[in-house]
């Protein structure tokens, strides 16, 4: 993941504003906020900063995703051309929504909140419009665990674990 952001980062250096590269990097699916926050410690952007930006920018999908994904995959799957995709997808997120099906709102806040391949913003999101979850309980819980997911983040891109250490010394 991190290779790729730093691909992605190179290629737009030059162009863009770091702030402007860690944003358009935390929309893409995959990469999310994890690879803007590490994106950002590379180009060095302060963390607040940061963080900031990348949960707006990892924010940004989510609502088209709940809202209108289900719709966008009925009308590809109409297509022989896009069914096998959508399907792969269907079955990929579905593959990954035992904690969210058990659990549901915890469940999806950990899901996204908690840095692990193959999960975040994105996949919970399809999950939770797939799972039909009560939009406004999925959207607390993703919204949260992007919460979650950047302090996270920080801690380690930053070295903020070293920082908190400090302060009980």
């Amino acid at each position: 993941m991190s290779e790729l952001a730093q691909s992605l980062s190179n290629a737009m250096a030059g162009t863009f504003s770091n702030e402007l590269i860690i944003f358009i990097i935390s929309m893409i699916p995959i990469l999310e906020l994890r690879g803007g926050l590490v994106v950002a410690t590379l180009l060095k952007v302060p963390m607040l900063k940061a963080a900031f930006i990348c949960i707006v920018g990892n924010i940004i999908p989510i609502p088209f995703i709940l809202l209108f994904i289900r719709k966008i995959f009925a009308l590809m799957k109409k297509t022989k051309l896009f069914a096998p995709l959508v399907n792969k997808l269907e079955t990929k997120a579905m593959g990954k929504s035992d904690q969210i099906k058990k659990y549901e709102f915890l469940g999806l806040l950990l899901f996204v909140g908690i840095p692990l391949p193959g999960t975040g913003a994105w996949t919970g999101s399809l999950i939770a419009a797939l799972l039909e979850v009560d939009i406004k309980k999925a959207s607390l819980a993703i919204l949260l665990g992007l919460f979650l997911a950047t302090i996270i983040m920080c801690l380690f891109s930053y070295g903020g674990l070293q920082w908190i250490i400090s302060l009980f010394h």
